[in-house]
């Protein structure tokens, strides 16, 4: 139960996903620049941050090569950032091959991912385990828990700061809570490659990744309605506080109509 719960927090420390905070995000009517911009500083500095955030909470062991560690994540998350940006900078064809065939190269990202994960499992099962299924069904209820609880704390924190932003909100509804497993899998293993509980540690955030989906994807709707009608809201606050410099005028040239015509009926009276 122990590395369930060393993986639970593992989680935790890990940045957001990028994609399906988009999409979220955007399925909402959040702000979709606002997005962007969490995930990508997120994943940038999560790089640095998850992995000295994880050593604090779980502690460093004498099978944990720090240096080791920050050499294999530059080589395997920020190796292949830095190329990607040069090659779409100042390489138009690499540019043009990779939209493309980018349905093909997604589908490659996830098969490779599967890959990862099914070789982590190989190791945990092949030298055993300390959890029982209970235990992981127990993760999996705790996981749920957690999730609706953060979620629910970042709305209502959200709509506290960002009352007359509700796009914003939405936005950190997901930008908050979400985890990435594209950038947490190689994490991990790169930390605890040498760890025979590797898997264990990795399975809350294979918990964690659906159930962000399944849930996102279920209040989106409710979410961007919400979003509609608060922006209403605001916009006819903004219409009713507008002064009325109108009537005034409006006033003005009705009496001015009436003396007009009145001083017209005089003159043809005299006359």
């Amino acid at each position: 139960m122990k590395s369930l719960a060393d993986g639970m927090t593992i989680c935790a420390s890990l940045p957001i996903t990028v994609n399906m905070v988009q999409v979220l995000t955007k399925s909402a009517g959040g702000d979709e620049a606002a997005a962007v911009f969490n995930a990508a500083c997120g994943n940038l500095v999560g790089v640095f941050l998850s992995p000295a955030l994880i050593l604090m909470y779980l502690g460093v062991t004498g099978e944990v090569d720090l240096g080791g560690v920050f050499f294999k994540l530059g080589l395997r998350v920020v190796l292949p950032i830095v190329i990607g940006q040069i090659l779409q900078k100042f390489v138009t064809p690499a540019k043009e091959f990779v939209k493309r065939y980018k349905k093909h190269f997604k589908k490659a990202q996830e098969w490779a991912l599967v890959f990862i994960v099914y070789t982590v499992f190989c190791k945990t099962f092949s030298q055993g385990s300390d959890a029982s299924p209970g235990d992981i069904f127990l993760m999996i209820a705790m996981q749920f828990v957690m999730l609706v609880t953060v979620m629910l704390l970042a709305w209502v924190c959200l709509g506290i700061l960002f009352r007359k932003d509700p796009k914003l909100q939405a936005m950190g509804l997901f930008g908050c809570t979400h985890k990435t497993v594209a950038m947490g899998v190689p994490l991990i293993n790169a930390i605890y490659e040498s760890n025979p509980l590797v898997g264990l540690y990795t399975l809350p955030l294979l918990i964690w990744h659906p159930m962000q989906l399944v849930l996102g994807s279920a209040i989106a709707p409710r979410v961007a309605k919400y979003v509609e009608r608060k922006e209403l809201t605001l916009s006819d606050g903004k219409d009713e506080n507008q002064p009325i410099t109108q009537i005034p005028d409006q006033t003005t040239n009705i009496y001015e109509t009436m003396n007009t015509d009145a001083a017209v009926a005089d003159v043809t009276n005299k006359t």
